[in-house]
């Protein structure tokens, strides 16, 4: 039975994430695509790995675009959390990467997690950039971080800093006690593959 599941989420989630992802592309505004920045080709990766499967996750507090400062301890004992690190603001894969993850938001509920994105923008680059991402003026359903100042602390304690001082495209995925339990530093030209995503978050409740 759970093979059956996991196979049918794979073929929905897989629909899904090809259809808000070809959406977002082509629903955003003119203005919005003007704005985003042409990075080209970049090097795959470029960081020094510092965390593995099994490793606690590093605490931080960082603030958030809304106002708030966040700290990945607040969940310890609540909620699955995936932290999604983005290289920077109004930058092609990015601005198509976080909007995917509105329509999935289901599948975080159904496995008690929380989505937090970091980059390293300053606030009001992230409150420009977020408030322009999502069609029909809606917003993220998950918190943005800025990981501005001290510049990168928290990408570096995640061994995701890249030499030119913005973090890998990265997903973690940390349980309940705190624990890294899959750890995907993504080709930085790519989008990471939503229904894998899922797959990790089902492994927690097993």
């Amino acid at each position: 039975m759970p093979k059956i599941k996991y196979a049918s989420v794979i073929c929905v989630v897989g629909f899904l994430t090809a259809f808000v992802w070809l959406s977002a592309v082509h629903g955003q505004s003119a203005a919005y695509k003007d704005n985003i920045y042409p990075v080209g080709k970049l090097k795959p990766r470029d960081s020094v790995p510092k965390l593995k499967v099994g490793d606690r996750a590093p605490d931080f507090t960082l603030a958030a675009v809304r106002g708030s400062e966040i700290s990945l301890k607040q969940y310890r004992g609540k909620k699955n959390v995936v932290i999604s690190f983005v290289p920077a603001a109004w930058t092609p894969v990015c601005s198509d990467q976080w909007p995917g993850y509105n329509i999935a938001k289901n599948y975080f509920d159904q496995n008690d997690a929380i989505l937090l994105g970091i980059t390293v923008d300053n606030i009001p680059t992230l409150y420009a950039w977020t408030n322009q991402m999502c069609m029909g003026g809606g917003t993220l359903w998950f918190p943005v971080l800025s990981d501005f100042y001290p510049h990168g602390a928290v990408a570096d304690k995640y061994g995701v800093l890249r030499s030119d001082g913005v973090s890998e495209r990265a997903l973690f995925v940390i349980d309940k006690k705190g624990i890294i339990r899959y750890i995907d530093v993504h080709d930085i030209n790519t989008r990471p593959r939503l229904e894998v995503l899922v797959g990790e978050l089902e492994k927690l409740n097993k």
